[in-house]
Parts: C-alpha cells; sequence; structure tokens
C-alpha cells in the first residue's frame, strides 16, 4: 500500500511538471538558424520549455505564420526586413533579442575574380526590397554598378543609374540563390545557406558586405503582445548564453569567424 502511494505520487509529481512546461513554437529558415535553435533546445527542455523547431523555405511565410499565431517566435530577419514587412502588411512584431549577424558575399563558381565578369553577365540577386538593396550595395561597392544618391538599403534595379557591364539581374528568392549560383556569373550569397547546401566553399565570396553593423543582425521576433513573455523571455536568454549554440554557429559559418559575429556579444 505505501509503495503504491509513492507511485501515486510520483505520478502526481510528474503531471505538475508537465503541465507546467512551456512549449514555443518557432519559426526559422534550414541552415545556421536552425541548427542554433535546435542547440538551444535541450537546455530549454531542461528549463520547462519544450521547443518545437518549424523550418520555412522561404522569407515570407514565416511573418504570416507568426501573425496567425501558428508560431510563438520566428529567427530569420533583420530589423530593416522586419520594419518592411510591417509597413507592407500591418505586423505588430517586435524584436525580443539579438541573434547572428552574418557577412553576406558576392560569389561566382565560374569567374575567379569580379574583373573576369564578363559584359552582358548575368548577376542573381535577393527579390525581396531590403536584401536586394544589400546586393545592389555590395555590387556598388565591388565597383560593377552605380546606384541612385543616397537610395540605401532599400534600393532596387530600377535604382541602378550605371551599369557598364550591361549586367543583366535575376531576382531570386534569398533561400534559393545558393541553388543558381553555378547557373551565373556572379550570386549575391548567405554563407550559412551555402554551407547547408554543402555546394561550394563559403569564405570563396569575391567581396563581403562586413560585419560592422547590427542593424542586420538576424533577431529573435515576436508579436508585441507577447514582448515579455516569460517564456519567450527565457528561451531567448538560453540561447544566448549556450556554450553550445555558439560551437552549433561556429561550425554552421564553416568555422570561419569572417563569416559572421555574435550580435549580442559584440
Amino acid at each position: 500500500m505505501h509503495l503504491l502511494k509513492t507511485i501515486a505520487l510520483a505520478l502526481f509529481a510528474f503531471g505538475a511538471v508537465a503541465a507546467r512546461a512551456e512549449t514555443l513554437k518557432i519559426g526559422t529558415v534550414p541552415g545556421a538558424y536552425s541548427d542554433a535553435i535546435t542547440a538551444a533546445a535541450a537546455e530549454a527542455k531542461a528549463q520547462g520549455i519544450d521547443v518545437k523547431v518549424i523550418e520555412f523555405s522561404d522569407w515570407t511565410t514565416p511573418n504570416v505564420a507568426l501573425d496567425a499565431g501558428d508560431i510563438d517566435l520566428n529567427f530569420f530577419q533583420h530589423r530593416p526586413f522586419l520594419e518592411n514587412a510591417a509597413k507592407q502588411k500591418g505586423y505588430r512584431f517586435e524584436i525580443v533579442g539579438l541573434g547572428i549577424l552574418q557577412n553576406i558575399g558576392l560569389f561566382s563558381l565560374r569567374h575567379k575574380s569580379l574583373d573576369q565578369i564578363p559584359v552582358g553577365g548575368k548577376v542573381a540577386i535577393a527579390n525581396d526590397p531590403v536584401n536586394q538593396g544589400r546586393g545592389l550595395l555590395l555590387l556598388q561597392k565591388a565597383g560593377l554598378i552605380r546606384l541612385k544618391e543616397n537610395v540605401g538599403f532599400l534600393g532596387t534595379v530600377d535604382d541602378i543609374v550605371e551599369n557598364p557591364k550591361k549586367l543583366r539581374f535575376t531576382e531570386v528568392e534569398g533561400p534559393q540563390l545558393v541553388r543558381i549560383t553555378g547557373d551565373v556569373d556572379l550570386a549575391q550569397g548567405y554563407p550559412h545557406f551555402i554551407v547547408a547546401a554543402g555546394t561550394f566553399d563559403p569564405t570563396s565570396g569575391l567581396i563581403y558586405s562586413g560585419i560592422e553593423d547590427k542593424l542586420f543582425a538576424v533577431s529573435f521576433v515576436a508579436k508585441a503582445s507577447r514582448k515579455d513573455d516569460p517564456a519567450i523571455r527565457t528561451f531567448v536568454q538560453i540561447f544566448q548564453n549556450s556554450e553550445a549554440v555558439k560551437k552549433q554557429i561556429h561550425a554552421s559559418f564553416a568555422g570561419s569567424d569572417k563569416l559572421y559575429l555574435l550580435a549580442w556579444q559584440n
């Protein structure tokens, strides 16, 4: 009888712990961001937070899902991207923690230098407003085009005022750029997608954007109404203090410190 009572109490205690457990659905994209969230999930579980990683293949659906309440948090976008999406769709979101600042580049599997890009060459760039603007600024930095004055990272191909090599542009969903790099003369590239695809060396960029500006750090984003949610805040703290997360991020960027920064530390 005593044994049965002990078992019953143990089961009750287990049930109470299970009832207190929080479930967080976090939307992200494959590669460094998804892998980093997964690395933090084990530590979160030990603190009563059951993390479900939901992977998306594009940069639109994670915000749609967050707005609909299908996920609790997403981790794939930087502030300018978020602000542009909010302006277009009316989202009421908040950044609740900084994440990874990666160094985008221009890559070529056909040419070994920017000078070799031919007249009429084909260039693949991101198709969303902010990331396309970043790609165009990088092309301007490389001396291949010139943009209108002060257009900044919101520039589009329509803002090109000089294109001496008559480059032809193909606009592609950001995560898919890595898959067509071999089909063009030059492509905007994101190191963590390149590592995830395993198709070429992410440190082989012909030029990089630089990783000084935290404005472009991929961050944790929640609905504004949940910005102080204890489970969300706790998970972000776990993520930012986890050695396993730091090791995973380093591995996801091919072990190269020149490709990323931990934005919450720098």
